[in-house]
């Protein structure tokens, strides 16, 4: 975590803000949850120990978070961005269930490398990609 903070706090630096208390807990909280969250998931986290932190300080923490390339921001179509810690491991995909939004992170190496195939089929060069497959998630299927 010391290195990520560090990260964040030359890109504050650079910007010409200052790394207040305030944005260490928010990034501190951000980093522990290790879930996708939206800026209300993160507020509430953060609120819950420190409830002079209002919201308009964790949004704009969190867009910070996502410049710097700490977070990614994540769009599933629920009408909510979502922020996920960026370094998070290899590469991943979701599977999103459309009933209670429930994400589920997977990587497939058959998939890596058949992406990879097509774009070299089509002299395709991959710079980024993302997998969503949406449908129902086990709890919803059987209810």
């Amino acid at each position: 975590m010391v290195e990520k903070r560090e990260i964040f706090r030359k890109y504050i630096t650079q910007q010409g803000l200052k790394l207040t208390r305030q944005r260490e807990v928010i990034l501190d909280e951000f980093l522990r949850a290790g879930a996708h969250l939206s800026t209300e998931d993160l507020y509430l986290k953060v609120r819950k120990k420190h409830p002079h932190i209002g919201y308009a300080t964790v949004y704009r923490t969190l867009k910070l978070l996502a410049e710097c390339g700490l977070a990614k921001e994540r769009d599933f179509g629920a009408g909510q961005t979502l922020y996920e810690a960026s370094d998070r491991g290899q590469h991943h995909d979701h599977l999103i269930c459309t009933e209670c939004g429930n994400i589920i992170e997977f990587e497939d190496a058959r998939i890596e490398e058949l992406q990879k195939q097509v774009a070299e089929e089509h002299e395709f060069i991959i710079r980024d990609h993302r997998l969503e497959i949406y449908g129902r998630c086990s709890k919803c299927s059987s209810s």
